[in-house]
C-alpha cells in the first residue's frame, strides 16, 4: 500500500456521507479502512444505484475500502467488532448521540480496550443540547448555520440552499484532518483520544471568515448583514462568465477592459469601501455592459487587463476543460458490477508518499472472510458465522 497513512488501520462504522467521505480520504492516503456494515448495507448503496448496491455517491464515499457485514445484535457480531477495534488505530462512527452507547461501543469502553485508539464521533449538532436528539441531514445544517441566509435571493431575501451536500462534505474534510492530527499527537504521547465533530460546528467554522464578518466585532453587533447581492455570474450575449475585482488595480483594469473610464471617478466606486457598499449596483451595471458582448471577446479583454475571470462551465463541460484535463483530477476506474466510472483523484499530492489512485468501493461484505482470518478466526468459525447469519455471505 502507498500513501502517508500506509500501515494505519481504520474501523469505519459510519454511513451516509459525512463519516464515509472522511474515511475515504484516509483510504486515499493509504490507510486500510474496513467498512463495517449491517447485513442490509449502508443506505447510500441503494439510492439511484447504477448497479445493485453501487450508487455513484456510495462509490465516491467508500472507494478503496474493504467491507465486512456484521449483525451487531448478536453477541458473536459484537465480539468480532471488538477484536477489530482492539487492533485498530482509528474507530469512526456517526450514529445519533446515545446510539453507540446503547450498542456498547462508547469511547470510554473502547479506550479501556485500546488506549492508543483515535476514536472519531460525528454528529449533526453535537452530543448534547436542545437539538441533539433530532435526526439531521445536510439541509438541516445549512438552514441552522446561516448558510441559507448567505445564499438568500438578492431581490426577495428568500433563503436558499446550496444544491450540493456542502455541510456533509465540509464535515468530512474537517474530520479527516482532525483524525490525522490526533494520530500525530499519538506519536508524541502514545495515547489515543476522542475526536468529536458536529456538522453544525464544521459549517460555522467554514462560513465564518467572510460569511459572519458583519457580526465579528462584538462592540458593533447591532448591525445587520447586508442584503445578499449579485451572485457574480454574469450573462453575456452567448453564455455566462464570472469575474471579480478586489484591488484597485483590478478595478482599474476592469474599467479599461469594459471601456467604462467614468467608473473610475464615480464616487460609488472610487474606493474599495465604496465598491463594497454599492456592490449590488456595481454588479448590475457590469452585467448591463456584458450582456451585449460575446463571452470570448470579454474574457480576452479582461485577461489582457489581468482581471480575474473565467467562463462558467456546465458540469459536463467541466470534464473537458483544458485545466481540469491538465491537472488529471478526473480519472476513470473500473468498478466491479458497474463498469467504467469517473472519480476525482485525491486532491492533495504527496511527493514522498503518493496517495493511491482511486480504487473500487467494496461489495457488501465482500471481504468478511478475509478480514476475519486476519484477526485469527479459523475457517470453521467463519463458516459457522456465515451459517448463523452473524456475517453476510457475499455473492460474487
Amino acid at each position: 500500500m502507498t500513501g502517508p497513512l500506509s500501515g494505519i488501520k481504520v474501523i469505519d462504522l459510519c454511513s451516509v456521507v459525512s463519516g464515509p467521505a472522511a474515511m475515504a480520504t484516509l483510504a486515499d492516503q493509504g490507510a486500510d479502512v474496513i467498512k463495517v456494515e449491517t447485513l442490509s448495507g449502508d443506505v447510500m448503496r441503494h439510492g439511484r444505484a447504477a448497479s445493485p448496491g453501487f450508487s455513484a455517491s456510495f462509490v465516491a464515499c467508500n472507494r478503496g475500502k474493504r467491507s465486512i457485514a456484521l449483525d451487531l445484535k448478536q453477541p458473536e457480531g459484537k465480539a468480532i467488532l471488538w477484536r477489530l477495534v482492539e487492533q485498530a488505530d482509528v474507530f469512526a462512527q456517526n450514529f445519533r448521540p446515545g446510539a453507540i452507547e446503547r450498542l456498547g461501543f462508547d469511547y470510554d469502553t473502547a479506550k479501556a480496550r485500546n488506549p492508543g485508539l483515535v476514536y472519531l464521533s460525528i454528529s449533526g449538532v453535537g452530543p448534547s443540547g436542545p437539538y441533539a436528539g433530532k435526526r439531521v441531514y445536510d439541509p438541516v445544517i445549512q438552514a441552522l448555520s446561516g448558510l441559507t441566509d448567505i445564499q438568500a435571493d438578492a431581490q426577495t431575501g428568500r433563503p436558499k440552499m446550496v444544491r450540493t451536500l456542502v455541510a456533509d462534505k465540509t464535515t468530512a474534510i474537517y474530520a479527516a484532518q482532525a483524525v490525522t492530527s490526533a494520530l500525530f499527537a499519538r506519536t508524541r504521547t502514545g495515547e489515543g483520544q476522542h475526536v468529536e465533530m458536529a456538522m453544525l460546528d464544521a459549517m460555522l467554522s467554514f462560513i465564518w471568515p467572510e460569511g459572519m464578518s458583519p457580526f465579528a466585532i462584538v462592540a458593533d453587533d447591532t448591525q445587520s448583514a447586508a442584503a445578499s447581492a449579485h451572485d457574480m455570474i454574469f450573462e453575456t450575449a452567448d453564455g455566462f462568465i464570472t469575474l471579480g475585482t478586489v484591488s484597485n488595480a483590478e478595478w482599474q483594469g476592469l474599467c479599461g477592459a469594459l471601456n467604462k473610464p467614468e467608473w473610475l471617478t464615480d464616487p460609488r466606486f472610487a474606493t474599495q469601501a465604496a465598491r463594497s457598499a454599492n456592490r449590488q449596483i456595481r454588479m448590475l451595471e457590469i452585467e448591463a455592459v456584458l450582456k451585449g458582448q460575446p463571452s470570448a471577446q470579454i474574457l480576452a479583454a479582461l485577461e489582457a487587463a489581468d482581471v480575474p475571470c473565467m467562463p462558467v462551465r456546465r458540469r459536463r463541460e467541466m470534464l473537458d476543460d483544458p485545466q481540469v484535463q491538465h491537472n488529471g483530477i478526473v480519472t476513470v476506474m473500473e468498478q466491479p458490477g458497474v463498469g467504467a466510472i469517473r472519480q476525482a483523484r485525491p486532491a492533495a499530492r504527496f511527493s514522498g508518499t503518493p496517495a493511491k489512485d482511486p480504487s473500487p468501493a467494496p461489495a457488501l461484505g465482500q471481504d468478511s472472510a478475509m478480514i476475519l482470518s486476519e484477526i485469527s478466526y479459523t475457517e470453521t468459525e467463519i463458516g459457522a458465522f456465515q451459517q448463523s447469519g452473524v456475517i453476510a455471505q457475499h455473492q460474487a
